[in-house]
């Protein structure tokens, strides 16, 4: 099972969700990332294009480039948007099959095949995956190539993690890689390495899109929230936990490990700054984040 393959996974899972509740959110991207499309010039191409749910394809430019490594995000934007536009199929991060071989050389004996024990092989993958390098080098061979003069990043960072995870616990079969009790006093040593492989992934993908000058336009999640709390958006405040009111106790998850991604762009105008909650299921909300950070002026 490949990384496409466990992108449909995921894709099917998400359109399979009551979206019942989804609308003001889709209203928002859609309102965001269809400025981002209407005024791009010399060249566009949308990261995250998945099946078109988020993207208004109608707004941009002829010769606009999807890129999602789902193998059948092409033909569902067709579906969706009578659109069929050119394509690229690549690991944003360039990074996932590593990952994913490192955990099958982990998982098992190379002599022999043979599993190996659960905690042995988790504990031996930690070690390997803090060495690994996902430096999104397919992104930034084709922005080298191409010098799209607008990139718009549809929601796709945050995952990057998920499918890490679901990397390592395809390596592992049935058998569960992670430590079940949150409360071990030696924690989660394989958490804490994919965590920081999905760090490096985000800090190497926004590097890559900072380098290429272009336009950017990015929504992405800024954080997931579990627990039947209602929860609620301050001001604009660092960090995006701080903006929170709720009116119980809510479980916090970052996608993007710690990356501040208005920092991301030095030297660079943030000229556009936003949040706002989506409630994706019962019991869970994302706290979206939308950015416009302003082309390099030339000579810098």
């Amino acid at each position: 099972m490949g990384l496409a393959t466990l992108l449909a996974r995921e894709q099917r899972a998400y359109l399979g969700r009551d979206r019942s509740l989804w609308g003001p959110h889709l209203e928002r991207t859609r309102a965001f990332l269809g400025e981002g499309l209407a005024s791009a010039r010399d060249g566009l191409v949308i990261l995250g294009a998945g099946s078109g749910l988020e993207v208004p394809w109608g707004l941009a430019p002829p010769g606009a480039t999807g890129w999602d490594a789902d193998p059948w995000s092409r033909v569902r934007t067709l579906v969706r948007h009578r659109v069929w536009a050119p394509w690229e199929f690549q690991d944003l991060t360039g990074g996932m099959a590593e990952l994913a071989a490192t955990a099958a050389r982990a998982a098992r004996q190379p002599w022999s095949g043979r599993t190996r024990a659960t905690r042995t092989a988790a504990r031996r993958l930690a070690g390997l995956i803090r060495s690994l390098d996902p430096a999104a080098a397919p992104l930034a061979a084709w922005l080298r190539r191409h010098r799209p003069g607008t990139v718009v990043v549809a929601n796709v960072m945050g995952q990057f993690g998920v499918l890490a995870q679901r990397s390592v616990e395809k390596a592992f079969g049935p058998a569960s890689p992670w430590v079940a009790d949150p409360e071990d006093p030696g924690g989660d040593p394989l958490d804490e390495a994919v965590r920081g492989w999905t760090a490096r992934a985000v800090e190497a993908f926004l590097a890559v899109l900072g380098a290429s000058g272009a336009d950017l336009w990015l929504v992405h999640d800024r954080g997931v929230l579990f627990g039947p709390a209602p929860v609620a958006l301050g001001p604009l405040r660092e960090p995006w936990t701080a903006q929170l009111q709720a009116a119980g106790e809510l479980e916090a998850d970052d996608p993007l490990c710690g990356v501040d991604v208005p920092r991301a762009f030095p030297g660079r105008e943030l000229e556009r700054h936003q949040r706002w909650l989506w409630p994706v299921a019962t019991g869970q909300t994302h706290v979206m984040e939308a950015l416009r950070v302003r082309r390099a002026m030339l000579g810098q």
